[in-house]
């Protein structure tokens, strides 16, 4: 059972930076794709950023493509997400999930654990 804890969230100002953690537990983030995703309040859970066990395949939602970056250091069992240049519209509730396979996955239903969640709130 992997088990997955986000950091990093908080408040920041529009055009600010954050950048977001998430470590792995109990069989590691290592094996897996994994990708980060979010949910603000009223509207459905989206990904933002998908990446392949390898790092060879990388997926960006259009919403954020230039301005964020994601990443993973499989030694350490984590992977991060670095956004920049922040918008009001990126206030969200961010996941990090991973699937159980090794390629780039940008299938919600293709992710089988979750993080709780950290929440990015960004003010104009």
């Amino acid at each position: 059972q992997v088990q997955l804890v986000e950091s990093g969230g908080g408040l920041v100002q529009a055009g600010g930076s954050l950048r977001l953690s998430c470590v792995a537990s109990g069989g590691g983030l290592s094996a897996y794709g994994m990708g980060w995703f979010r949910q603000a309040p009223g509207k459905e859970r989206e990904i933002v950023a998908a990446l392949s066990r390898g790092g060879g395949g990388i997926y960006y939602g259009d919403s954020v493509k230039g301005r964020f970056t994601i990443s993973r250091d499989n030694g350490k069992n984590s992977g991060y997400l670095q956004m920049n240049s922040l918008k009001p519209e990126d206030t969200a509730v961010y996941y990090c999930a991973t699937t159980r396979s090794a390629i780039l996955r940008t299938t919600i239903s293709e992710y089988v654990y979750w993080g709780q969640g950290t929440r990015v709130t960004v003010s104009s």
